[in-house]
């Protein structure tokens, strides 16, 4: 196996050890914006990863993210800010780390070479689901056992890497792959490499959760209001999109749970809480249908 472009010594940052703390800094900031721009050149594949994701959550289907070290700490970070954003089940988008939870906050030696513990932890999947491997070099034989028991479950596959030439890039169905270059510490995927799939993340549930319909226009119009920041917030959103006070929307909330998207069809159709719940069910939950067959009825 040659070596990951991830091992490559960075020609920029040699003299980082004799440098000034703020000349270290810019150093490292320098390098950091190769990233938005990488992770852009990849939009086009980004983009049918979402489309994947949104297809298969619209079948019942799951997302589940596998890495080793820090790739699977990224994948269950994301995952785990699933449901209060989007108010989804926590068994929709599951990150799942080489070496079991206890890898998450100590690394387990070895843990990402072992192909027979990819396997079995990928028995989870279906072929409803879509299976997202996460890996800066590529080559972790544990995310190979992830792929073939993906692949003999049915599942579909997208490798999310910084390295064309690993292993999962030739064997996932779907390669998203943004080659951030050498690391300002050779080796140290965590940083560039940390950075890029953390944003290529956001993205991938972002997107999809907007492609089924979990936001309206750019507002978060499912989320789980559970303390007084997230209710200030729900307030604000029911607010400015039925086009009440804040005092009219509170009222509405109080009525429905704290339910946004029933707040807002309460107020706009003029109607109670049974018969809005009703109506979201009608148009599967997707407010903007909604709302866009009120402003067709006027």
């Amino acid at each position: 196996m040659s070596e990951a472009i991830t091992e490559y010594r960075n020609e920029n940052t040699k003299d980082i050890d004799l440098l000034s703390t703020i000349d270290m800094v810019r150093k490292m900031n320098e390098e950091d914006q190769i990233v938005a721009k990488v992770v852009g050149d990849e939009a086009p594949n980004i983009a049918t990863a979402i489309d994947m994701i949104a297809k298969a959550f619209l079948k019942g289907g799951r997302l589940f993210y596998f890495g080793a070290g820090t790739s699977g700490r990224l994948g269950i970070l994301d995952a785990s800010e699933c449901p209060p954003t989007f108010s989804v089940d926590p068994s929709m988008v599951q990150g799942i780390i080489a070496g079991g939870p206890k890898s998450f906050i100590n690394a387990v030696e070895g843990a990402e070479d072992n192909f027979g513990n990819g396997k079995e932890d990928a028995k989870v999947l279906t072929d409803k689901d879509i299976c997202v491997v996460i890996s800066a070099s590529g080559n972790p034989k544990y995310l190979l056992g992830v792929l073939e028991q993906a692949d003999e479950a049915g599942a579909a596959t997208i490798a999310v890497t910084c390295n064309s030439r690993g292993m999962i890039a030739q064997e996932a169905g779907h390669v998203i792959c943004a080659e951030v270059g050498p690391e300002v510490i050779a080796g140290s995927s965590r940083l560039k490499a940390g950075t890029a799939q953390k944003m290529i993340l956001n993205m991938l549930t972002t997107g999809a959760m907007i492609k089924i319909g979990k936001t309206y226009e750019n507002f978060m119009i499912d989320l789980k209001a559970v303390n007084e920041k997230l209710k200030d917030r729900a307030i604000r959103i029911v607010s400015q999109i039925a086009d009440v006070t804040n005092s009219e929307a509170l009222a509405a909330l109080l009525k429905c749970n704290w339910e946004i998207k029933t707040a807002i069809v309460m107020i706009m159709m003029k109607t109670d809480v049974d018969n809005a719940r009703l109506e979201l069910k009608r148009h599967g939950g997707v407010l903007r249908r909604i709302i866009k067959a009120e402003e067709t009825a006027v």
